[in-house]
């Protein structure tokens, strides 16, 4: 028997080249939903400090390490605090159980959609594991979870969330923000703080 076989492929490769943070923070902050969320914290504390009401607003920043350089990408996004969140913890406040010491565990994703209260998962999780994050308290009414997720494949990051365990469970706050590329041994440090000011 006499034949021939013919076979054919393509490779594609993008290279990923060294992070400029300084043009992507300006990208990142010419976004309407970041100015958005910049313009109601500034609403906020001008409020909580001429009115003495109480407000409650949240920050994410990000260091980006890539090729063993870090790189600082300041703040990604100020929303949005989720309406589970918020139920949650009225109701630890009734029934105080363990969980409400447990929003810790930092999880990225590669969705795209639009931050919403109703919310209460990755849009798009990344297969990275969730990074469990120390946490402290930045001020006496400000608490701050700093944890760092290690990517082992190619891919633009776009959101970040806050749980109260390594799986599911709930969702404290989800960030969306422009894509922050990574490549196999790159990392991201998150650090998440959470402000409660109280009235009077």
């Amino acid at each position: 028997m006499i034949g021939n076989m013919n076979a054919s492929g393509s490779l594609a490769i993008k290279k990923i080249g060294k992070p400029n943070p300084k043009l992507y923070q300006l990208q990142n902050r010419l976004r309407l939903l970041f100015l958005w969320g910049w313009l109601q914290v500034q609403i906020a504390k001008t409020v909580n400090r001429l009115f003495g009401v109480s407000v409650i607003h949240s920050e994410l920043r990000a260091v980006l390490t890539h090729a063993g350089q870090a790189y600082d990408l300041g703040v990604l996004s100020y929303r949005v605090v989720t309406t589970a969140f918020v139920n949650f913890v009225v109701d630890q406040l009734q029934t105080d159980t363990t969980e409400i010491g447990d929003f810790k565990y930092h999880d990225s994703g590669v969705g795209a959609t639009a931050e919403n209260a109703a919310d209460t998962g990755i849009e798009t999780t990344d297969g990275e594991s969730r990074a469990t994050g120390t946490q402290t308290e930045s001020a006496a009414n400000a608490y701050r979870s700093v944890g760092t997720i290690s990517y082992t494949t190619t891919k633009a990051i776009t959101e970040h969330g806050l749980f109260s365990s390594a799986s599911s469970t709930t969702l404290m706050d989800r960030s969306v923000f422009s894509a922050i590329n990574v490549v196999s041994g790159d990392s991201i440090q998150f650090t998440y703080t959470i402000t409660f000011s109280s009235g009077g």
